[in-house]
């Protein structure tokens, strides 16, 4: 996600940081390969142009501050004002006070409107909420069918009834969902290929008769500039509350996310990520600017694992790892917890400093489910003991699990040697333990921490035995008498 643009800003700012000055020339410069990013992230230009003007005139002129250096004062002034462009967060849905809070999803055939509508009744059903779908898509052949599995999938009902118009059909929807006590309508609308006359003269018909509580524009990520433009056109014709933007992950620019508040005016909801029906999450803008900025994520790395590990099972490994009884077993449910955090490399590009130096590596993630079979097809005393497993039994795994001898042996060496690293965590941990407590810092260890600190080599040394010490200096006197008796 944004490997491009990030990588782009990675390089730019680091021009910046480690200039030894900082000028109105070469903020200037800086800015102008700022504007070239932006552009070729398929950024609204007249949206850049505004962007650059508003960062220019903060950073030239700027006071330094004491201790900070101005190449990172430039760096941060391009963060707030990024920020600032893509507006605040705003994921709330004003749930209307009488009768079912109606949502009307708009826009284009194939922007992931359906899709997005059974993401949108997950999330509602998480929050307690009894939704309704209403299949109103009577342009694309089988929307209906596919919102009635993706429905069934997350446990929400679908409405539709045949021979019906879809202005007609969503206001059935309305009377069904009061029936059945569903307090929320989503309505999934049919959308064209370009933006005509037949397309918004039917969602507007459909906006006349139910008087929906949100009308949302979903919009496909991936299409860049041509998105912007599709949000204007809607945005001109219907009352709009705010945009979702799907297939962000697949988008290595950013372009369409950047513009679409300064264009429409209207706050980005939710941004659409994968195709599972947990792929929905909540518009941050702070969080997206630092990873266009190629500073990571960490909030959200830190929600992911909150989401994937169990915390039962995380103490419990962690235990095993302090006592050096990791085994196979636990590398397993390892490789399961991060199987469950989703792509690797989405994974790497939330830690700050991590993502850009992985952009274009290939990382074959196929290698976890391989390791997951293999190590399925051992024998429960195999994997706590998996020093055992020999060539013989080798071979037999690699039958049971589809692979080869050389993928056994892949996954055991890459145990072996990770287990080595944890093993050293756990020394150093129980070290820590045996550590008297130490006093608060005076200021002036504060001010110079190194010069206060103890040796870091003392840690490991092991305590003098005082009487092996005496008895090695008398063992020493005595060799030393002999050796001179035997001279004479």
């Amino acid at each position: 996600m944004f490997e491009h643009i990030a990588e782009r800003f990675g390089s730019i700012f680091d021009r910046l940081r480690h200039g030894t000055k900082l000028s109105e020339d070469n903020i200037r410069d800086g800015l102008q390969e700022v504007r070239k990013a932006l552009l070729e992230a398929d950024v609204n230009v007249q949206v850049v142009r505004d962007f650059i003007a508003k960062v220019e005139a903060k950073a030239v002129g700027q006071q330094i501050l004491q201790g900070v250096a101005p190449g990172q004062q430039v760096v941060q002034i391009v963060h707030d004002e990024l920020i600032t462009l893509m507006g605040e967060a705003d994921a709330t849905i004003p749930y209307a006070k009488h009768g079912p809070t109606v949502i009307l999803m708009a826009g284009l055939q194939g922007s992931g409107k359906t899709t997005t509508c059974a993401k949108v009744a997950r999330l509602l059903i998480e929050q307690g909420k009894r939704p309704l779908l209403v299949a109103a898509d009577l342009q694309r052949p089988a929307a209906i069918e596919q919102l009635k599995v993706l429905g069934a999938q997350v446990g929400a009902p679908v409405f539709h009834e045949p021979g019906c118009k879809a202005p007609e059909l969503c206001a059935r929807g309305l009377a069904r969902a009061e029936l059945d006590n569903r307090d929320v309508v989503i309505l999934d609308t049919a959308g064209r290929l370009h933006v005509d006359d037949a397309l918004m003269t039917e969602v507007a018909e459909i906006h006349s008769r139910t008087k929906p509580h949100q009308t949302w524009l979903v919009l496909d990520a991936m299409t860049g500039q041509d998105a912007v433009v599709s949000a204007k056109a809607f945005n001109d014709r219907l009352p709009l509350d705010g945009v979702v933007v799907t297939k962000l992950d697949g988008d290595a620019r950013g372009g369409a996310i950047v513009s679409m508040r300064a264009v429409t005016g209207k706050p980005i909801k939710f941004v659409g990520v994968g195709e599972k029906m947990d792929g929905l999450q909540p518009f941050f803008p702070d969080r997206y600017a630092r990873r266009i900025l190629g500073m990571g994520d960490i909030l959200s790395f830190v929600e992911k694992a909150q989401g994937a590990v169990d915390e039962k099972q995380a103490k419990h490994i962690e235990e095993r790892i302090l006592k050096n009884k990791f085994d196979l077993a636990d590398f397993q449910a390892q490789l399961q917890t991060i199987t469950k955090m989703g792509s690797l490399k989405d994974l790497l590009g939330l830690i700050p400093g991590i993502g850009a130096k992985f952009s274009a590596v290939n990382i074959d993630e196929t290698i976890f489910k391989k390791y997951q079979v293999i190590i399925g097809s051992m024998t429960k005393h195999e994997r706590s003991r998996p020093d055992l497993i020999e060539m013989s039994r080798r071979r037999r795994i690699a039958m049971g699990s589809g692979t080869t001898t050389n993928d056994v042996s892949a996954l055991l060496k890459h145990f072996d040697a990770m287990k080595k690293v944890m093993g050293k965590f756990g020394d150093i941990q129980e070290m820590a333990k045996k550590l008297p407590d130490q006093p608060e810092l005076t200021p002036e260890q504060l001010a110079n921490p190194g010069a206060f600190m103890p040796d870091p080599n003392a840690l490991f040394r092991k305590p003098v035995d005082k009487d092996a010490l005496k008895r090695y200096r008398q063992e020493r006197k005595k060799k030393a008498k002999l050796k001179k008796a035997n001279k004479r």
